[in-house]
């Protein structure tokens, strides 16, 4: 497992995550969630919904891993999107992904 998931799944054991459809959207519109983590998988009507609803709550957004990789890493079956809900666990996510988009 990669350093994000393992960051993921630190977040979710603190209890500082949510993941499914309607938790994930909840933590958007209520202002709660710092980094929105879909999966390359999911469905296309998935990826608009939540890229529609970053963009309007302005929360960061990312497409990483599979869907199982994501239900694994926080101890769930599968996933289609995980809200990170701590700026502490968020941040350190995005500084992992730049780090390794920076090295491509």
């Amino acid at each position: 497992m990669d350093k994000i998931l393992s960051m993921l799944g630190l977040a979710a054991k603190a209890g500082r995550a949510s993941s499914g459809e309607f938790s994930v959207e909840k933590s958007i519109t209520e202002g709660k969630a710092f980094l929105v983590i879909v999966a390359e998988d999911a469905s296309d009507n998935t990826k608009k919904l939540f890229t529609n609803k970053c963009i309007h709550y302005n929360v960061p957004m990312i497409f990483y891993a599979t869907k199982n990789e994501l239900g694994h890493c926080i101890g769930k079956q599968f996933r289609s999107s995980v809200a990170v809900t701590d700026a502490g666990i968020a941040n350190a996510i995005k500084k992992l992904l730049k780090d390794k988009t920076d090295m491509k």
